[in-house]
């Protein structure tokens, strides 16, 4: 059974820093399309990051120059290291993966419960 568990969110101010983390069991995520996508209330989801994709890592517009991912396939885990923290990033952060090279619109068949980010002015 795939199972993916979210952790490191929490409350920082503008211009701070989190790092997300997703552990994954039930398979090795070496090859696995694996991303990071978030939700803010009254808003749709929105792809934040993806890796192993078919083309390397992926990073939304939104976030680029701020947010970077890494995958440790020794832990299997993935984890989010986002920077310059802004109010608009606050939002619930989910895990996800696949066999399949989706992008950051894609429809990830695995999913995390999600962690929750929130950055105040």
């Amino acid at each position: 059974q795939v199972r993916l568990v979210e952790s490191g969110g929490g409350s920082v101010q503008a211009g701070g820093s989190v790092t997300l983390s997703c552990e994954v069991s039930g398979y090795r995520i070496g090859t696995y399309c694996m991303g990071w996508f978030r939700q803010a209330p009254g808003k749709e989801r929105e792809g934040v990051a993806t890796i192993d994709c078919g083309e390397g890592t992926v990073l939304a517009d939104s976030v680029k120059g701020r947010f970077t991912l890494s995958k440790d396939n020794s832990k299997n885990t993935l984890s989010l290291h986002m920077n310059n923290l802004k109010p608009e990033d606050t939002a619930m952060y989910y895990c996800a993966a696949d066999e399949e090279p989706w992008g950051l619109g894609g429809p990830f068949g695995y999913w995390g419960q999600g962690t929750q980010v929130t950055v105040s002015s």
